[in-house]
């Protein structure tokens, strides 16, 4: 049984990740660079939709200073996050209650940087516009949001290339070509991923001042903006 709308099981996931998403680390690394070049001192980061806590793990070293929040829409990804980050007693760690994004009550402007990866395509259109007006929110002036997540091709034809290529992907790190298949249609059918131009016209509309493509790989793009 799965725990979120992810196709991988919480105790699986980190495994499996790394064989569905293509420079899977990448993403993680390049979040950690950028926010290092906006705003190299915060005081409070939230990670909505962390999953099993991965992100966070790899920034409390470069962020000594820095208090973190963790949401997720599944208890069983929060457990795991649990044992990850607070098995040391870590007190710079705050894991919340199971939430999703637009469903956060914290005050507004509370948030230096809020980070949503591989969360929101899970969302229908009017869940994913409250979900990053939500995330708009809850940050401080200049606070910065990062966000990626699957996307859609512009047309049919790169739709139907980009789904070849990220099957071809995943047969590669061992999965069978049923596994593979059965993973890639799931596009549009229990995810629902948005083109790069529509990310970016919804973070202007939201209010963000900078909105920017960070970067893109297959058929995940990564996405900062500045309020």
């Amino acid at each position: 049984m799965n725990d979120n709308k992810t196709a991988h099981m919480a105790g699986e996931y980190d495994r499996k990740i790394r064989a569905t998403i293509p420079n899977y680390e990448q993403i993680h690394a390049e979040t950690i660079d950028l926010v290092k070049s906006i705003k190299p001192k915060i005081e409070k980061w939230l990670d909505t939709g962390c999953g099993t806590g991965t992100l966070v793990l790899s920034a409390l070293g470069d962020f000594k200073s820095t208090r973190f929040f963790l949401a997720d829409p599944s208890k069983e990804m929060l457990n795991i996050a649990r044992e990850k980050l607070l098995s040391e007693g870590n007190d710079r760690v705050e894991i919340l209650e199971a939430v999703s994004s637009q469903n956060l009550m914290f005050p507004d402007e509370k948030f230096d940087i809020i980070t949503a990866i591989q969360a929101h395509h899970y969302l229908d259109k009017d869940g994913r516009e409250a979900a990053v007006k939500n995330c708009f929110r809850m940050l401080k002036a200049g606070g910065v949001f990062i966000t990626y997540e699957n996307i859609s091709p512009f047309t049919a034809s790169g739709i139907k290339v980009g789904l070849d290529r990220w099957k071809r992907f995943q047969m590669s790190c061992g999965k069978s070509m049923e596994e593979a298949e059965k993973h890639v249609h799931r596009f549009g059918q229990e995810y629902y991923p948005i083109t790069i131009e529509e990310h970016l016209s919804l973070l202007r509309e939201v209010g963000f001042l900078v909105v920017e493509v960070l970067w893109t790989s297959y058929m995940q793009a990564g996405f900062y903006a500045i309020k």
